[in-house]
Order: C-alpha cells, then sequence, then structure tokens
C-alpha cells in the first residue's frame, strides 16, 4: 500500500529565519522526490538523515523492504509502517516467530513477501502469516525444499492470492496442490517447477478450481495429456511451460479435444517425444500465439514449421539445440507473422544457404540468436545485415568460420545494436571501428578475441557512451590504454571482465575507479594488479556487489582494508590464490552485505583466522573453502554458521596456476619465474 501523503503544516519564513528551509516543501512534493530516488538506496538514507522531517516522511514512504539479515527486522517495524512489498530472499535463516512478528506489524499493509532462500520456518510460521496478512497477492517460496503438504494447507488460507511460486518444494504431492485450489481460486500465476509428486491430478484441480490462471509453469512434472484438456479449457491462460515433460508425446496430445484461444506462450523444451503432431494438436486454434520455444526437442522439419503458418501474431521463435533441415527453414521462411525474435543457438544443421534464406523472408528481426553455429560464414553475416537492419541482438558466439571481414558489415548496417555478443570469434580493430558506430551499444562481449587491441577500444570508447556490460576475458593484447579509452568514454558501465589479461596493471584499475557506476568487477588472473588499485576500485566505485581476484597474487591485505571501508555494497568477492591473510579476511568480515566468499589457497590463512572471520560476517549464505580446512574448524562454529543459514562448499583440489594465456593448459606450482 502506497503511502498516502499529507500536507505539512509549515510557517513562513521571514529573511532572518535560521528555521530549516526544508520545511517549506509540503510533503506531496518531498515523496515525489522519493519516488525519483527509489533505485538509488544511498541516496534515499542521504535524503532521510536531511531533516527530521524528511526522516518522518521517507518512513512512512516506504512500501518496499529488502533486508539482509532477518535479525535486522525489529527495527524496521515501527520505523516503516506502511511495508507492501517484502523481500527476504537475503536473509537465509526466517523461522516462525519471525514470521509471526511480520504478520502482525504489516497485517493490513503487506501484499507480496519473497521466501524464495529462506530455510527454518514451518507451516505453523505460514498459517500466521496467510491468515493475518489477508491482502497478500503475491507469495514466493521457491527453493523451499522442507515444505510438505500441511505448509499447502496453510498456503490455502490467503483467500486473495493472485501469484504463488513452489519451484522446487519436491516434498508436496497432488493433495497439497489441491488444497491450495480450493483455498486460492484468485490464483493468476502459478509455478510448479520440479515439483516431483505433483501430477495429472493436483494440476487438473488448478484448472478446475482456479479459473483465473493466465501464467502456469508445469516444468519437469511427471504429468500426461490427462491434465492438459482441463488446463487449455482455462479462458485467460496466457503463458504455459511444460517443459521437459517427458510423460506428453504426440499420442497423448492427439486426443485433446479442446484448445486455449488466449494462449500467447508456449515453452515445450526439451519434450522429445513431441513432434509436429503432437504440436498441431496442442496449439490448434490458439490464435492469440506471440512466442513458442521448442528448444531440444524433436527436428525442425517442413512439417514442424508449417504448424505455425497460420499464427499471424506469432513474433519469436525458440529453436536452440534442435535439428535444423533445409525444408524446415524453406517453410519458416514462408510464415507470414512478423517474426522480431529468432533463436537458433547451438543448432545442427544450420547453413548459409538456410540462414541466408530465411533472413530475406523477415526483415523486420530485432533478435537473432546463432550461437556456436559454426557452420556460418561471411555470406551469412552479409545476408543478415543487409537484410535485417533494424537488429538490436546479435549473439554469434564461437561462430569460427565467419571472418573478420564479416564485422565490419555489422557496424556498417546495423545502427540500431545495442547488444552483440563476438566471444570466441575472429574480430579485430577494424570490426570494431565499425561497430562502436552503433551507438546505442549497451552489451558488448568480446571474450577471447585475440585480434582486438587498445585501437579497437579505443573507437569503442570514444563513440558508445551507453555502454553498460564488456567482456574482455583472455582478449590478452588488451593493455591499460584500451581500459582507461572505455573507462574515460563509458561513465554508465556496469560490469567488466578482464579476466586472464597479462597487460592489465594497476592504470586500468585506477581508471576504472572513474565509473561510480560499476558493480561487476573480473580481473581473474591479471597478475599486474596489485592492492594499489584494488583501493582505488574501493574508493571509487561504491556500487560494487561483485568483485572476482583470483591467482591475483600480488593483491593483499592492503588491498582488503580499503574494501572494508568503502565497498559496503559488496555482496560476493573471490580471493583463492591471493596473497590475504588472517588480517585482510576479518577486516573484510565488517561488511555487511557479503554473503557469498571463495577463499582457496590462501597461504596466510589460519584455522583461528578464517573462524573469526565466519563468526563476524553475519550475512554469509555461501563459503567455498578447501578441504582441509574441515577437520580444523570447530563443530560448533560449523553448526552455528549452518543453523544461520550458511552453505559450505568443501574442494579437495591441488593448488593449480593457470600460464597459458589462452588458457587451454594448467601447471602445478606457484614459482612466480615461471610466468612468460
Amino acid at each position: 500500500m502506497k503511502f498516502q501523503c499529507k500536507r505539512i503544516q509549515h510557517r513562513s519564513l521571514s529573511p532572518h529565519s535560521s528555521s530549516n528551509l526544508f520545511n517549506v516543501l509540503t510533503e506531496e512534493i518531498v515523496c515525489k522526490i522519493l519516488d525519483h530516488l527509489h533505485d538509488d538506496p544511498f541516496a534515499i538514507k542521504s535524503f532521510s538523515i536531511t531533516c527530521k522531517s524528511f526522516y518522518f516522511i521517507e518512513s512512512r514512504h516506504r512500501g518496499s523492504l529488502r533486508p539482509l539479515r532477518a535479525e535486522l527486522l525489529p527495527r524496521t517495524f515501527h520505523r516503516y509502517p506502511s511495508v507492501s512489498l517484502l523481500d527476504l530472499s537475503l536473509c537465509p535463516r526466517v523461522d516462525d516467530s519471525t514470521l509471526n512478528v511480520i504478520s502482525s506489524t504489516w497485517k493490513t499493509t503487506l501484499r507480496s513477501i519473497n521466501l524464495s532462500r529462506s530455510r527454518f520456518f514451518t507451516n505453523a510460521g505460514l498459517s500466521s502469516l496467510f491468515i493475518n496478512c489477508s491482502g497478500l497477492v503475491e507469495v514466493d517460496l521457491s527453493n523451499s525444499t522442507h515444505l510438505t503438504d500441511l505448509a499447502a494447507s496453510a498456503i490455502a488460507e490467503a483467500r486473495n492470492l493472485e501469484m504463488l511460486s513452489l519451484a522446487r518444494c519436491k516434498l508436496i504431492t497432488d493433495m497439497g496442490i489441491g488444497c491450495i485450489a480450493v483455498g486460492c481460486r484468485k490464483l493468476k500465476s502459478l509455478c510448479l517447477k520440479w515439483c516431483l509428486r505433483v501430477g495429472d491430478l493436483g494440476v487438473e484441480l488448478i484448472a478446475l478450481k482456479c479459473k483465473q490462471i493466465r501464467s502456469l509453469d508445469l516444468s519437469y512434472l511427471p504429468i500426461t495429456e490427462k491434465c492438459l484438456n482441463s488446463v487449455l479449457k482455462l479462458q485467460n491462460l496466457e503463458d504455459l511451460v511444460i517443459e521437459g515433460c517427458h510423460g506428453i508425446d504426440d499420442d497423448g496430445l492427439s486426443t485433446l479435444e479442446q484448445s486455449c484461444k488466449s494462449l500467447k506462450m508456449l515453452n515445450l523444451s526439451n519434450c522429445q517425444n513431441v513432434t509436429h503432431t503432437g504440436l498441431s494438436s496442442l496449439i490448434n486454434g490458439t490464435e492469440q500465439l506471440q512466442q513458442i520455444i521448442l528448444a531440444y526437442g524433436s527436428s525442425v522439419t517442413s512439417d514442424l514449421a508449417k504448424c505455425l503458418h497460420t499464427y499471424s501474431k506469432l513474433q519469436s521463435i525458440k529453436l536452440d539445440g534442435c535439428i535444423i533441415t533445409w525444408s524446415g527453414i524453406k517453410a519458416m521462411a514462408c510464415l507470414r507473422a512478423p517474426i522480431k525474435e529468432l533463436s537458433f543457438s547451438k543448432c545442427l544443421g544450420l547453413t548459409d544457404d538456410g540462414l541466408s534464406f530465411l533472413v530475406q523472408s523477415h526483415k523486420y528481426l530485432r533478435k537473432l540468436d546463432i550461437t556456436c553455429c559454426r557452420k556460418i560464414t561471411y555470406t551469412s553475416i552479409d545476408s543478415i545485415t543487409s537484410s535485417c537492419t533494424f537488429l538490436t541482438s546479435l549473439r554469434m558466439e564461437s561462430c569460427s568460420l565467419v571472418p573478420k571481414e564479416a564485422f565490419v558489415l555489422i557496424g556498417e548496417r546495423c545502427s540500431f545494436l545495442e547488444e552483440l555478443d563476438a566471444t570466441d570469434n575472429e574480430i579485430d580493430d577494424e570490426g570494431l571501428k565499425s561497430i562502436s558506430r552503433c551507438s546505442k551499444l549497451s552489451i558488448l562481449k568480446l571474450g577471447i578475441c585475440s585480434n582486438i587491441s587498445d585501437e579497437g577500444l579505443a573507437k569503442v570508447g570514444s563513440c558508445c557512451s551507453q555502454l553498460k556490460e564488456l567482456d574482455l576475458y583472455r582478449s590478452t593484447a588488451v593493455s591499460d590504454a584500451g581500459i582507461t579509452a572505455i573507462a574515460d568514454g563509458c561513465p554508465a558501465l556496469e560490469m567488466i571482465n578482464i579476466a586472464y589479461n597479462d597487460k592489465i596493471t594497476d592504470k586500468s584499475l585506477i581508471s576504472l575507479s572513474r565509473c561510480g557506476m560499476l558493480k561487476v568487477l573480473e580481473i581473474r588472473g591479471c597478475l599486474g594488479v596489485s592492492s594499489t588499485g584494488v583501493s582505488a576500485i574501493a574508493v571509487g566505485c561504491k556500487q560494487l556487489t561483485v568483485l572476482d581476484l583470483k591467482k591475483c597474487f600480488n593483491i593483499n591485505d592492503n588491498g582488503m582494508l580499503p574494501l572494508a571501508q568503502f565497498s559496503q555494497n559488496l555482496k560476493q568477492i573471490n580471493l583463492s590464490y591471493c596473497s590475504v591473510t588472517d588480517v585482510g579476511l576479518v577486516a573484510l568480515a565488517s561488511l555487511s552485505r557479503l554473503q557469498n566468499m571463495t577463499i582457496l589457497h590462501l597461504a596466510g590463512l589460519t584455522p583461528n583466522g578464517l573462524a573469526a572471520a565466519l563468526l563476524a560476517c553475519r550475512a554469509l549464505t555461501k563459503v567455498k573453502l578447501h578441504a582441509s580446512f574441515r577437520p580444523l574448524l570447530s563443530q560448533s562454529i560449523l553448526g552455528y554458521m549452518e543453523a544461520h543459514g550458511c552453505v559450505f562448499h568443501w574442494r579437495d583440489k591441488a593448488f593449480q596456476k593457470e600460464m597459458d594465456p589462452k588458457g587451454w593448459k594448467l601447471h602445478f606450482g606457484r614459482n612466480s619465474n615461471e610466468v612468460p
């Protein structure tokens, strides 16, 4: 429930008044300002401490809350009385007592709660929540593998529930789903993915009782065609996902007597027992169909493609992992629908002739995925770029036969491009210079592209100011000059991967520290960086959430201390093989948002230092450690951490050091003199 703003009473100010000038603003104006700050938690915090009236207004204006730990909730109950959306996905431990307090505090306002990463609550806590918070319309209980039919009966108390996710709730059966079907008649969206004990009976009960269902995910359920007749009778159904339902086959689908005229999206991925015959029976009469996903299914033949000819509103076809035939391509080219998206990732049989023929018939294509289509060459890119000039997304990772000259065509002809994945390709600087003409480019992936250098990156930096994601993984000709050009020209940069580039030094990190929006930084295996560069990142990139420093041997405690002081948003860090000791790790433990740590082969780490860091880092949900530490940590510490929702992943791998710049070989030992 959005806080209803009221006007603050204020007195008029004389020119000599010493009163707070902000008091002249009405509460409506202050709320409008807050509406524009909702994506920036630091801005909201700064705003709320400006003065007492702003603090008061912000506390009542806030409608959503995402606490780092469940134990922080008591501090929020009185300050934020109008919370309607509560996201507890960062809280691994949420018990019944917590749910009881939540249900009494936000009894009249709570409309949505996310418990998808939480454990330790039972059906009793859920019952309290759903009985007291009668206004709940959205609940996410994904990954709650401990919940049984008793929990499902508690969910049934939520009479106004519209959206429910039970993905991977593997103990809930048809009986529990039946309770939900009877109690939650207003359901519009239901996800039962991987609910392995739910079969035809449970799905049929949902279809019979919940007539308002619009989105239904039945992925990997042991269902057959028996429940589909009831499902297809749902008059409002728009999205149906039956991915990996191996009990559904052509014979069963041929018996269907019902069609779903409202269906807009159908996902039949991984249904190897369904061919064009079954597909035709399933989609017969679905006049509104806009997207169909048939990934990793039967071969794409002319018969299958012809099944789609009558659907004039079809816009997206995804055939990832399928075998493509020439007859199938010809039939798809005859589709009269305004196709905007085609996906052929990892498709066998897709050739130049087929792809060229197809794109000439679908000139208004916006998105094309030809990842790992290893038979296409310059000819295909020529046809794509000349026919589909409105492309916004082109994914072509590992198209190894496409020559460097083809990438020049992309920049010359596809000026609207926003995303390009050219990972593991022959693109060079001339190609990059051409692609830099795409001024709207926001995602550029150039991993394992050994032909690009600083010269091409400089052009991208000067022309693509909207760039947000850049992947240069193992693009080994790139050095500090190229990264500096990107940092100077792309102030909106949020993610960059420069892992395993031996020409990268602290100069690159100092340049990137000027990118204040940077959230993800991967510098794994960059031997030229040190704590100096990491310190600059910590000071300049306050939004940083993910940091990968694996095998950066020159990074030590001196880099950890600035991270602990300035990187308050850091959630995930990989320190494996770094020169960090107990001191640095304990310092990092002060970060209140840190959830995920990988700390393998830290030579300076002791059992006592590790124990101190684990106990101090209260938000941890996942830690990856070498198995040698397991017997050295007391069972009481491990038990305490696990009881608070932390999961340990123990690895028993010998020390490995990658030396080959292309990464194809592994060498053992830690002698720095071996580095080429």
